[in-house]
């Protein structure tokens, strides 16, 4: 190819922009010699472990979501859909409620064959409700709030126990005397009581 000068013309200029273009280059989307890396299977103990661990979520979920309470008599003496003034017999009464309206749920779906209700262990499991008391526990961590401003709180006193927002909170928190420590501290129900 010939060199730009004063007596190039258009073909040697064309030439020269086509050999300098970056979109004439040839460029593989991969590496030649790239493998895709090699599925990982798992064996029977990992296969077997995860079966018996969803199998154990389900029947926990079932415990916990009032399926074993037995349901009310209907001697006549007492209306099952009123509650007691007892706290503890009430609560039981609302998870008593709520499987009953989950079973008469879950009997039309199945009469209706629109879905199929779901079984477990040949018992029909109630839906997971906002009544139902006894939940299992949470697995996100719990959230730490400041003490003093009640902002997300990022770090925590070591001495104190306070948790603060920021450095300006923490100033405060360093001014504090030990009753008012306790009194904040008492206040979130992390207090030390001493007998």
């Amino acid at each position: 190819m010939a060199p730009i000068t004063a007596a190039s013309n258009e073909e040697t200029h064309g030439a020269l922009l086509d050999t300098l273009d970056l979109h004439k280059v040839a460029k593989p989307f991969r590496n030649p010699h790239w493998k895709p890396a090699q599925r990982r299977n798992k064996n029977l103990k990992q296969i077997l472990s995860e079966a018996q661990r969803a199998q154990q979520s389900i029947i926990n979920t079932q415990q916990n979501s009032g399926a074993n309470t037995p349901l009310p008599t209907t001697d006549g003496a007492a209306d099952p859909n009123s509650l007691h003034p007892n706290p503890a017999q009430a609560s039981q009464d609302l998870s008593r409620a709520v499987l009953h309206k989950n079973t008469h749920a879950s009997s039309r779906l199945a009469s209706s064959s629109a879905a199929p209700a779901a079984n477990v262990g040949g018992v029909a499991a109630p839906s997971v409700t906002y009544t139902s008391i006894a939940a299992a526990p949470s697995l996100k961590p719990k959230k730490k709030y400041c003490d003093i401003t009640g902002l997300p709180a990022k770090y925590t006193d070591p001495k104190s126990g306070l948790f603060y927002y920021n450095a300006e909170v923490y100033k405060v928190v360093k001014g504090l005397n030990t009753t008012q420590v306790q009194e904040y501290l008492a206040a979130r129900g992390a207090n030390t009581v001493l007998k």
